[in-house]
């Protein structure tokens, strides 16, 4: 499986957002072309609801004549009743908490990372092989950690970019 996480976005530094819908940076164009001259073949699309993914999916499909399957299961983590504020202003009483224990604690509202981790887990074991998976950097994270055996430690120490190709396929049983 090749994952393209989307073309940078237009939020604001230090805007909380996960599944907020944000549109697309100035750089988003250039992004785009490069993940097109990168990935070389698609004939399976699968990629996450969220319209800063479905722009780069839509692309994809035209150059491929591929049909996209949306899965709202590679949404990115639900950060709740902090989307769209910004980190500064998010109350240190509610992100310490959840800072203590990312995989098991959530922001109110939202999700913790084991829930993002088991809807990916089971969004994965649907997706071929050979397919284009666009979507985001938490789903990547979790999918490196599930496909590759990485640890969340692991995971989270690296950065995952923009519209770069990240091939990843399942480890032999």
């Amino acid at each position: 499986m090749i994952f393209l996480r989307h073309p940078e976005t237009d939020a604001p530094e230090g805007l909380c957002y996960g599944r907020l819908d944000v549109g697309l940076g100035r750089r988003a164009s250039d992004q785009i072309a490069k993940a097109l001259s990168a990935v070389h073949g698609c004939k399976e699309i699968v990629s996450s609801p969220a319209r800063r993914c479905r722009i780069l999916a839509d692309r994809f499909a035209d150059r491929y004549s591929s049909a996209i399957r949306l899965d709202a299961r590679l949404l990115e983590y639900n950060f709740g009743a902090w989307e769209g504020r910004r980190w500064p202003d998010i109350p240190r009483t509610e992100s310490d908490v959840w800072l203590r224990d990312l995989w098991t604690n959530r922001p109110p509202g939202g999700e913790a990372y084991c829930e993002q981790h088991a809807r990916v887990a089971q969004a994965l074991r649907e997706i071929p092989e050979t397919a284009v998976v666009i979507c985001h950097a938490g789903v990547i994270r979790a999918a490196r950690m599930i496909l590759l055996g990485e640890s969340f430690d692991q995971v989270f120490a690296q950065q995952i970019p923009f519209c770069e190709p990240v091939n990843l396929q399942r480890m032999a049983a």
